[in-house]
Order: structure tokens, then C-alpha cells, then sequence
């Protein structure tokens, strides 16, 4: 294998698949990055064997061939090459190392066979849709935080996505919960999305996603099957494995008879328990919010350092009642919501709580209270 190319058209797609490489990794393959040199590309892929992630360069191709050097290494190394200057990638006589020359500077790095290299993406996708890539980034973006960490319930550990009628129109719909918390969001069914199996995206893989669809002008084109997703950005295409299980039915968390309503402006109320919480600890980050006619007043107690409260006005008719929530819980859910006023419907101290968006019609919030 014989090419030269840019440097920093090779950084760039290099950037898009090292991340997905594992620092440690008990199998020497899965440290590297795939070359692949055909016509006039370079084409690249890693992967970690749930997640796979190719791209292609623009190069001069002297001689075809493909090989794998340790992705991190090869990245570092690029990277720190002057900006402006060509990288030369050949391969030695003996096929044991990979030369890599940019001007004055030369490296050599340790090669594996590229015919050792895994390949995740065999097999059928039933469903193939497109669909603007900031509708994506919204689906991911307003329900990303609630996904659980915990990894005993291991099907709350990703997003869940599926297509479902709601109000005589069918909607793609995003959930996360990690059982504190819930948000769900969901915009018109794309084309081609109608009766698509019902996924669960990986913590990982929504995180890839998040990076690749950062261009507002950028389409997406998604396949999905039972077992795996597939997203094509330009020249970047990430495959992933879903998450084997169930995700539960969050229609029976999401409260219905809650009747007593709570409207406020969303910046001031965010900026009000962002600074009460200042007091707060990492173990106790309950906020309380005490309603009565017209007002809500935030307070934190912490034994160890003090204490704090703020009023706002808001508009709250029913009768005064306290409710605590997670200080950072409540701020999570603030940040998503884009419209200048929210509304919570509450029912009593003990039972979860609905947010609502102003301006987002199809995002729905809930959040389980605190004992304050």
C-alpha cells in the first residue's frame, strides 16, 4: 500500500473513528484502525464490536492495499504533524510496518492483518429512512440525560426509539429513564420510518450520533433491523448493535390525573434553583419548592454549611403544598425545555411530577420527588 493525502483531511476522518477504539482492549485488533486504499480514498474503520465506525479521505493512490496500526498512536501522531503538510502511508517490503512521512518527519508503526479486522455490519436492514439532522440531534439531545447508568437494568441503558399514533398522526418517538426521571420527545414519522421494530440505541452509540449530526444542513439516512442501526452522514456511516431486551412501557409512568398547575418562566425558575443549589451537597441535592397562591419559594438546607431561599412569582391557584425534587435532576430537565415558560402538574409530595414544554408540544417530562 502506497498514498498520500492531506493532513488534515485524514485527521478529520480520523477523529470520527478512533473515538469508538477502547484505551484497553484484551483483543490487539480491536486497538486498531483499518486502511483500506482503493481508486482515489483512503477509507477507515474501528470498531469495538458493538459499534463500528467507517469514513473515506480523498487521496493519491499509488498502489492498492489495506492493512490496521494502532488507532490511538496513528491519531496522535497525525495530529500532531504540522498544519498544511501531505502524509505519505506506505508499507514496508516485508509487510511488518507502516511508514508514515509528512516533510522531515518519519514514523514507523507495527502492523496486524487486515484480514484479521471484524466486520459487525453483515446482515439485512428492514426499515430505511432520512431525516434532517437536526430533528435527529433534538431526539437525542432532550432525552440523552435520562438514560441509566446502572447497569443491572441494562435495556434503560440506551434511547429507546419508535414509531407510534398519537392524535391521528404517526410520530417518531425518543425515551429515556433511569427511573428518577423520564423524558420522551418525538417529532412526524419520516418516510420509510412507518412499522419500523421498536430499538433500543446504547448509551455509546447515541453519544457517536450526537457528534456526527452536529451540521444543521447535513441529512441522515438511518436503516434499522431488529439487532442493528445504521447511520449514514456524508461520508461518515456508524453501525451499531441494539440493546437485547424490553424497554418498559413508560405510558404507565407518566402521570394523568395530576390537577394541580404550576406556571412559571423557565430562565427565571432554572437560574433560581441553579443558585439555591449552591448550598447543597453531593449527597443531599434536594430543593424544595413550597407553592401557595401566586409564589414559589426554592430552599436548600444543608446541616453542614448553611442554608438558602429564593421567591419567585408565579402562577400557582391551588392549595400550598411542598414538594422536593434533585436540585440537578430539575436543572437537566430546564436546560432541555426551549420555550420561555414551563408548566408542572403536580398531585402531592409523593407522587412524580409532569413537565411540560411551552413551545414542544410532543415533550413530556416526569420526575419523581424527594422527601425534604
Amino acid at each position: 500500500m502506497r498514498v498520500t493525502l492531506e493532513r488534515s483531511v485524514l485527521l478529520k476522518a480520523l477523529n470520527h473513528v478512533q473515538r469508538v477504539v477502547e484505551r484497553r482492549n484484551t483483543i490487539p485488533i480491536l486497538s486498531n484502525v483499518l486502511l483500506r486504499a482503493e481508486g482515489d480514498e483512503l477509507h477507515l474503520k474501528a470498531t469495538d464490536l458493538d459499534l463500528e465506525v467507517s469514513e473515506k479521505a480523498a487521496a493519491v493512490v499509488e498502489q492498492a492495499g489495506a492493512t490496521t496500526v494502532p488507532a490511538h498512536m496513528f491519531f496522535d501522531i497525525v495530529r500532531k504533524l504540522p498544519d498544511g503538510s501531505e502524509v505519505m502511508l506506505a508499507t514496508d517490503a516485508d509487510g511488518t510496518a507502516l511508514n508514515i512521512t509528512s516533510g522531515r518527519a518519519k514514523f514507523s508503526l507495527q502492523m496486524l492483518p487486515d484480514s484479521d479486522f471484524p466486520d459487525i455490519t453483515a446482515g439485512e436492514f428492514s426499515h430505511t429512512f432520512r431525516i434532517p439532522a437536526p430533528q435527529i440531534k433534538k431526539l437525542i439531545d432532550h432525552t440523552q440525560f435520562a438514560i441509566s447508568t446502572e447497569e443491572t437494568r441494562y435495556y434503560l441503558n440506551g434511547i429507546f426509539f419508535h414509531t407510534v399514533e398519537d392524535d391521528s398522526q404517526m410520530v417518531l418517538r425518543a425515551v429515556a429513564t433511569d427511573g428518577h426521571r423520564l423524558a420522551r420527545t418525538q417529532l412526524e414519522a419520516p418516510s420509510g420510518s412507518e412499522g419500523m421494530p421498536q430499538i433500543i440505541i446504547p448509551r455509546k452509540a447515541v453519544g457517536e450520533i450526537q457528534k456526527l449530526v452536529e451540521d444543521p444542513d447535513a441529512t441522515v439516512t438511518v436503516e434499522v433491523s431488529e439487532t442493528k442501526i445504521r447511520l449514514t452522514v456524508g461520508s461518515v456511516i456508524i453501525t451499531s448493535k441494539l440493546i437485547d431486551g424490553t424497554f418498559p412501557d413508560y405510558n404507565r409512568v407518566i402521570p394523568q390525573g395530576n390537577d394541580r398547575e404550576l406556571k412559571m418562566d423557565r430562565a427565571s425558575f432554572a437560574a433560581a434553583v441553579d443558585r439555591v443549589s449552591t448550598i447543597s451537597s453531593e449527597r443531599g441535592r434536594a430543593v424544595k419548592l413550597a407553592m401557595s397562591d401566586g409564589q414559589v419559594v426554592l430552599s436548600v438546607n444543608n446541616p453542614d454549611s448553611g442554608s438558602a431561599t429564593e421567591e419567585l412569582a408565579v402562577a400557582y391557584s391551588a392549595e400550598a403544598m411542598d414538594i422536593g425534587f434533585n436540585s440537578r435532576y430539575l436543572l437537566d430537565i430546564t436546560n432541555q425545555l426551549v420555550g420561555d415558560e414551563t408548566t408542572f402538574m403536580l398531585a402531592d409530595s409523593g407522587s412524580p411530577t409532569l413537565i411540560m414544554d411551552s413551545a414542544e408540544s410532543g415533550a413530556v417530562y416526569v420526575l419523581m420527588p424527594m422527601r425534604v
